[in-house]
């Protein structure tokens, strides 16, 4: 029987430890918030409805959240887990199920989420871990038959319950009666003072519930943060997850600790990825692509056999095959260089395209510019596409030669096969296999004298 399916997320807590001015759920880990992980994951599910239970830093939370459809309950008074779940009954069904996650709570995958769901086939089902620490977690009890009783809180456990190792990971899949029925119910006589959702539990197995259990793939799946070092500590296990899994698929790294995938990255055969590298976005990498130390790489694709040279800035671009990039390039958005094309030391390129074949090697800026096809840039050139108002295009045709140290004043078209001499402004339309040439008759002066120091 397939149910309809709500998911609550627990979002309301400050983060203290964290100091920080943005909630907790705001941090970023792999280069977007933790909420946003969890809403990601979420969405590859099938859900009806998603509920996120609110509190600090509200305003700031549903405005970072404002791409995705979601219901908003707000939490005023910090009263545990069990009270956050209870405010968020008025948006729920009364019927079907309820996953219940955490904003702090990032890297639980939907894997594990749809067997947790699978798994509650008598009204409840949850996730735990056998951990080698237990200290400070929420214990698992179970019957002489191995059956779930009873959670128990760190500070409410007896001495023999705090030897207990498996823990309470905190997310849960109920049916939605059954959390009407329950969290009215709560109570806050503990040692806290607090109404814990652990306590559904124990009415479940009052009412002769099954309560079905289940264990994540990885134990970072139900980690949380709660401060700076959580989140570093989280952040390294993820990379770890994401670069044994490129691994796998036959990418190397010179040192997988030493790379940070802050999106998706998927890639081909044999690539090399250096020390220091950054990968933004979504990112595309095909077969022997070798990328040198300390690149960034944002929302780009990058053909089969492309060099990476060391220090270079690609950001929105499209590469093609058997490309060299760098050293010390910058990809800007709408950057696109085609087969065998060649960008080097110290050049920018702007909205631009490179066609095959051809070379701007050295301190150059191509900005708003078609560059045919085995053209050739000399270093230093720029191109003036900018009036102090409006933006204007430049068109390098095939075959054309472009010396050294030139200004090409935008809009202007340099025809096929035309060569312009080095260290010219150019400020009209140059025709095919013309030469052109714009600058300053050279002057010289015989027998020179030096100015001397008074």
């Amino acid at each position: 029987m397939t149910y309809s399916l709500s998911v609550i997320i627990l979002a309301a807590g400050k983060g203290t430890r964290m100091q920080s001015a943005k909630p907790k759920v705001l941090q970023t880990l792999a280069g977007k918030p933790l909420l946003s992980h969890v809403l990601d994951t979420c969405h590859h599910l099938t859900v009806d409805e998603t509920i996120v239970v609110y509190g600090f830093g509200g305003e700031q939370v549903q405005e970072a959240m404002s791409a995705y459809n979601l219901a908003w309950v707000e939490q005023t008074e910090q009263l545990g887990t069990g009270h956050a779940v209870k405010v968020a009954l008025e948006k729920l069904p009364q019927t079907g199920q309820s996953l219940i996650l955490y904003g702090d709570v990032p890297l639980v995958s939907r894997q594990t989420l749809s067997a947790l769901q699978s798994a509650n086939t008598d009204g409840m089902s949850m996730l735990t871990l056998t951990v080698d620490n237990p200290f400070g977690l929420g214990r698992i009890k179970r019957d002489a038959n191995g059956n779930i009783e009873a959670i128990v809180e760190q500070k409410d456990a007896s001495d023999a319950e705090q030897q207990i190792t498996e823990i309470n990971s905190g997310i849960y899949c109920v049916d939605n009666a059954l959390l009407h029925k329950y969290l009215p119910k709560l109570s806050n006589d503990n040692a806290q003072n607090e109404y814990y959702l652990t306590d559904i539990v124990k009415m479940a197995v009052a009412d002769g519930i099954a309560i079905a259990a289940i264990e994540p793939e990885h134990a970072f799946e139900i980690e949380g943060v709660n401060n700076r070092q959580q989140l570093a500590s989280l952040e390294r296990s993820w990379q770890n997850k994401l670069v044994h899994d490129l691994q796998v698929a036959g990418v190397q790294f010179a040192d997988p600790t030493r790379v940070d995938i802050r999106g998706s990255l998927s890639a081909g055969q044999d690539v090399f990825v250096d020390v220091n590298v950054v990968f933004e976005g979504d990112c595309v990498l095909g077969d022997n692509v070798y990328i040198e130390a300390g690149n960034v790489i944002k929302n780009s694709q990058i053909g089969n056999a492309c060099y990476i040279k060391p220090n270079c800035v690609i950001d929105h671009a499209k590469i093609g095959a058997g490309v060299d990039v760098g050293p010390f390039a910058h990809l800007r958005p709408e950057s696109v260089l085609a087969d065998q094309s060649k960008v080097g030391n110290f050049v920018e390129i702007k909205k631009s395209v490179v066609g095959q074949g051809s070379k701007v090697n050295h301190l150059s800026y191509i900005g708003d510019t078609t560059i045919g096809t085995d053209v050739n840039v000399g270093a230093g050139t720029i191109t003036c596409n900018y009036d102090g108002v409006n933006k204007s295009q430049t068109i390098i045709e095939d075959n054309a030669f472009i010396g050294s140290n030139s200004s090409l004043v935008a809009p202007v078209t340099i025809g096929d096969t035309a060569t312009v001499a080095a260290g010219s402004v150019i400020t009209k339309d140059v025709d095919a296999n013309a030469l052109a040439l714009g600058r300053g008759r050279q002057v010289q002066k015989d027998n020179f004298q030096r100015p001397t120091k008074k």
